[in-house]
C-alpha cells in the first residue's frame, strides 16, 4: 500500500485511505524497541534529562509527544524497518501513552526534533544513514547530535531535502526553531535553555529548588523570631534595671 509520506501533510480524511489504514499493523502488533539497553548509564541519564525537563517546562502546553529510545515505524510492509531515536519530539498531536510511534496511525506525522546520543558503536550510523533518513524521509526540522562523554555537540537544520550544519553561537547555544528553545552543554550535560538562557529544570531539580527556597524561608523566619526574642529580653532587662519608662 502506498501512503502519503510527508511529515507536514494534512490529516488523512479520504475514506478509502482511512479504511486501508485500519488493515495495517498497530502499535500492539509492532515491536516497541530492539531490546538493547542504552549504551551506558550516562546515555540513559542524558536522555531522561532532556525528556523530563521539557515535560516540566511544557506542563501546561497541550498536544505534543516526547519520548526516547522507542521505535518510530515508517514502513507498514516491514515491521523491522524502524528507527529508535534516543530523543524525539512530535508537535501538535494527541496526548496519550504509546508503545511506539506508528506514523500511519498518527496522520503520517514524523518527529519535528530528533536528538541522537553519540557513542563509538553508533556514531557512523547517526552521522550517516540516520542523518540521511531523517532528512529525506522524516523531514525532521531539527537534528542534533551529542556525545555525553566528549561533550561534542552538533546541530543540523533541514533546508530543502538536506541538513545544513548550525554553528553554536558565542554562548555555546544552538537555537531550536521547532521548540522556541535552545540547546547547550552545561556542566557536562546537554540542556534545554529558555529565552533568558536559564536552564530548564527537571522535576527533581525543581523540587530541590523549592525545598531550598522553603528552607531559606524557614531560616529567615527563625532569624526573625530570634531577633524578636533578643529585643524582648533587652526590654525586660531595662525594665528590671530602670523600672517602667512611664
Amino acid at each position: 500500500m502506498s501512503l502519503p509520506i510527508d511529515s507536514c501533510s494534512e490529516p488523512i480524511t479520504d475514506p478509502e485511505t482511512l479504511e486501508s489504514i485500519k488493515a495495517l499493523p498497530t502499535e500492539d502488533e509492532l515491536p516497541c524497541d530492539d531490546g538493547e539497553p542504552m549504551e551506558t548509564p550516562r546515555h540513559r541519564d542524558q536522555m531522561m534529562l532532556l525528556i523530563d525537563s521539557l515535560k516540566v517546562h511544557w506542563a501546561e502546553r497541550p498536544r505534543y509527544y516526547v519520548s526516547g529510545n522507542m521505535f518510530v515505524h515508517d514502513d507498514p510492509e516491514n515491521k523491522r524497518h524502524s528507527r529508535g531515536p534516543d530523543f524525539f519530539l512530535v508537535l501538535d498531536v494527541e496526548e496519550r501513552e504509546r508503545k511506539s510511534w506508528v506514523v500511519w496511525w498518527e496522520g503520517m506525522r514524523f518527529p519535528d526534533v530528533i536528538i541522537e546520543l553519540l557513542s563509538d558503536s553508533t556514531r557512523g550510523e547517526d552521522t550517516g544513514v540516520k542523518k540521511e533518513l531523517y532528512a529525506r524521509l522524516f523531514h525532521t526540522a531539527g537534528y542534533y547530535l551529542y556525545d555525553p562523554f566528549s561533550q561534542e555537540f552538533i546541530g543540523y537544520e533541514l533546508r530543502g531535502a538536506q541538513y545544513a550544519e548550525v554553528e553554536c553561537d558565542g554562548a555555546g547555544w544552538i537555537y531550536s526553531p521547532a521548540t522556541g528553545l535552545s540547546l547547550a552543554v552545561r556542566e557536562g550535560w546537554l540542556r534545554w535553555l529558555g529565552e533568558d538562557g536559564e536552564i530548564l529544570p527537571t522535576g527533581w531539580e525543581l523540587a530541590q529548588r523549592e525545598r531550598q527556597h522553603a528552607e531559606q524561608e524557614r531560616q529567615h523566619a527563625e532569624q526573625e523570631r530570634q531577633r524578636a526574642d533578643r529585643a524582648e529580653q533587652l526590654l525586660e532587662t531595662y525594665r528590671r534595671r530602670f523600672g517602667t519608662l512611664e
